[in-house]
């Protein structure tokens, strides 16, 4: 593409705080973090390309998305956004998630039964010039200037200087569209890779590598999986395991990792010598129990409830929320758990069928 940034571009990020007191800055405005994938969107011409925050394409995944971009943005641009399916009305990430389906038939069936929308909170290119060091106010009222004629299924993110929307984004009951919500200084630029943002989740979750599993004792499917995160270094570190599985996802998960499964004398971080935190021998915790695992190669991540970490590891086993395809297992650091956040998700003002 001939835009004047080079595609893929490592989108900025938000530092994880507890809650809206310890944003550091007072020049904030406030958004709504949605329950979505991260989409960079980049448009030069008829050129169009989806990227996901790994920096992969995305962009097969959903052929219903190019044509209405055509339609509704200027010709040469670059989006930060927020990609999602909504489903009667409302945020649906199971289905999102199900949108990444390698058979191209599936694809097309999913195109047209659970259609993705996207929703615009930044502007990182526009024409012949790079916004990325532009104040974001600027680049905020570029974005709205440059999604005036805007058509489904394209949004524009809901933004507000007063924290007053930001306590009521946060007030509504869990189970809304919300992720939390994510706070920005109206005179920082954009810098990619950088958490330079701050952002307040309704619970307090964390995006952990699958290293490997324990088998439930009666022998039938997965009873936990194992899971680390990533040092400073690139190091994968043991953290510890999910709570036991519901009895009905236990064979479920069992199939998903099989083609993910070591077999003996293959390489593994937590095996030999290790240069992390590994799997522990049988302890007086264990009461008995087996400690038997079985590596898989670290290429999934899941997204899980944790309660924060003690000495390095989980306090408690992790209730395991989804999976996350679209997360690099290498960005999956220890930066997550540096603050707890301690409120609640809202529903934003987004109609998605108009």
């Amino acid at each position: 593409m001939g835009l004047p940034l080079v595609d893929p571009l490592v989108p900025m990020l938000a530092a994880a705080v507890r809650d809206l007191d310890a944003v550091p800055r007072a020049d904030i405005s406030w958004e709504p973090k949605l329950d979505g994938f991260r989409c960079l969107v980049w448009r030069d011409g008829d050129e169009i390309d989806l990227q996901g925050r790994s920096g992969t394409s995305l962009t097969r995944f959903f052929p219903e998305l190019p044509g209405p971009l055509r339609r509704s943005l200027p010709g040469r641009v670059v989006l930060d956004t927020e990609l999602v399916v909504p489903v009667d009305g409302r945020l649906d990430f199971d289905a999102l998630s199900a949108r990444l389906h390698p058979a191209a038939s599936r694809v097309d069936h999913l195109a047209e039964t659970t259609p993705a929308h996207l929703v615009a909170f930044d502007v990182l290119a526009l024409g012949d010039r790079s916004q990325l060091e532009r104040p974001w106010a600027q680049r905020r009222a570029t974005l709205e200037q440059a999604l005036g004629s805007a058509h489904l299924p394209l949004h524009l993110c809901p933004t507000s200087p007063a924290r007053s929307d930001a306590e009521a984004w946060l007030s509504l009951p869990v189970g809304g569209d919300l992720d939390g919500v994510v706070a920005k200084a109206t005179g920082d630029p954009y810098v990619p890779g950088g958490r330079g943002w701050w952002k307040v989740k309704h619970h307090h979750s964390v995006d952990l590598v699958v290293g490997g599993y324990r088998m439930h004792s009666d022998g039938h499917g997965i009873g936990s999986l194992l899971l680390g995160l990533v040092d400073h270094d690139g190091v994968l570190h043991h953290v510890g395991a999910t709570r036991n599985l519901p009895a009905a996802r236990r064979a479920a998960i069992l199939d998903e990792l099989a083609p993910l499964v070591i077999v003996e004398g293959g390489a593994h971080p937590w095996l030999g010598e290790p240069a992390g935190r590994a799997p522990g021998a049988p302890s007086r915790w264990t009461r008995g129990r087996t400690t038997a695992w079985v590596p898989v190669r670290p290429e999934r991540v899941v997204e899980c409830e944790v309660e924060g970490l003690l000495s390095g590891r989980l306090r408690s086993n992790a209730k395991l929320l989804r999976w996350r395809d679209d997360r690099d297992p290498a960005t999956c650091g220890y930066d997550q758990l540096e603050a707890l956040p301690s409120r609640r998700p809202a529903t934003p003002t987004i109609a998605w069928d108009r």
